[in-house]
């Protein structure tokens, strides 16, 4: 493929008036996007640390060789695996700090897939999720992915991380900045703001 080739098929809907969809997809309201890859999807079991959901896969979420897409199966991996961490009744399920997908199988339009997502970590700071896709009729695995995220200090925590030593302030201050997540001690070494670097 020569490299304009490549150009015009990234750059879908920009310049001059190609694309037919952009009135459409430009009018879509805010957070379509989650919608847009959940619809259908089925919660068939919920407890704390696990959710067990299927759904028939859509004609909207196929890639080019008519299976599902990658990215949506990317995508389906943060929505539930964000969802999981909603299970420990926490307010906020955080942000991605990582997500890792292992591809193995095809699932086609219409076969109805498992996802079953489950907590290995939730702690103060930082959640671990596997999520896990399967063929409902076989139990054969399409994909598994790893979610990480990151969970803002919130009140309840703040408390326990100004009652650290400075030294293990220091520590907390580099761990974070490696996820992105800036932290100011003043001299006194309390915490005075704490904000996500995106």
């Amino acid at each position: 493929m020569d490299l304009e080739t490549v150009k015009k098929y990234l750059e879908k809907g920009v310049g001059g008036g190609e694309d037919k969809n952009a009135s459409t997809i430009d009018g879509m309201p805010s957070r379509f996007f989650e919608n847009f890859i959940m619809q259908g999807l089925h919660v068939d079991h919920i407890e704390k640390g696990r959710l067990l959901c299927s759904m028939k896969v859509p004609p909207r979420l196929l890639n080019a060789g008519n299976f599902l897409h990658g990215g949506a199966t990317a995508s389906l991996v943060d929505l539930v695996g964000s969802a999981v961490v909603y299970t420990y009744g926490v307010s906020s399920s955080g942000v991605s700090v990582e997500i890792s997908i292992t591809y193995l199988d095809a699932a086609y339009v219409g076969e109805e897939i498992e996802i079953e997502a489950k907590a290995l970590r939730v702690g103060k700071t930082v959640a671990v999720i596997t999520v896990e896709f399967r063929k409902k009729k076989t139990g054969k695995i399409i994909a598994q992915g790893r979610h990480t995220k990151y969970l803002a200090v919130q009140n309840g925590n703040l408390e326990v991380i100004q009652s650290l030593k400075v030294g293990e302030l220091q520590g907390l201050k580099r761990v974070m900045n490696e996820v992105k997540v800036e932290i100011s001690l003043s001299t006194d070494s309390k915490i005075t703001r704490t904000m996500l670097k995106l």
